[in-house]
């Protein structure tokens, strides 16, 4: 498997809840930073942060574009999801997913709100 449909399965995943088929594309000791709000380290840490508790649904995710150099793979997109709290909202994403040994190692999440 290539890391280009490693990371197609990993937002499969995502859109759907399935925690196995994202955890399939993870390293162990995987680490998730999510700029200016967490980062997880680790499989069973990463899991607890696949569906959100401030979250309902799964989120709507648009990829647009994707790079790859080396062990390097960038998406970037737009989505929407549904706060618990606020209701529809709508996002532009950036994904950095740094590979090792075939597999995600690292994601570096940029998640900025759109109007």
């Amino acid at each position: 498997m290539n890391q280009r449909h490693l990371v197609d399965e990993y937002f499969a995943g995502f859109r759907t809840g399935d925690h196995p088929r994202i955890l399939a594309t993870l390293t162990e000791d995987v680490t998730w930073v999510i700029h200016g709000h967490r980062v997880t380290d680790g499989k069973d840490e990463f899991d607890g942060e696949i569906e959100n508790p401030a979250f309902t649904g799964h989120p709507v995710l648009d990829v647009q574009r994707v790079l790859e150099d080396g062990p390097v793979v960038v998406t970037t997109g737009e989505g929407r999801g549904v706060s618990v709290d606020h209701g529809p909202f709508r996002f532009a994403f950036n994904d950095l997913f740094t590979f090792r040994d075939g597999l995600i190692a690292r994601v570096d999440s940029y998640v900025v709100p759109l109007t």
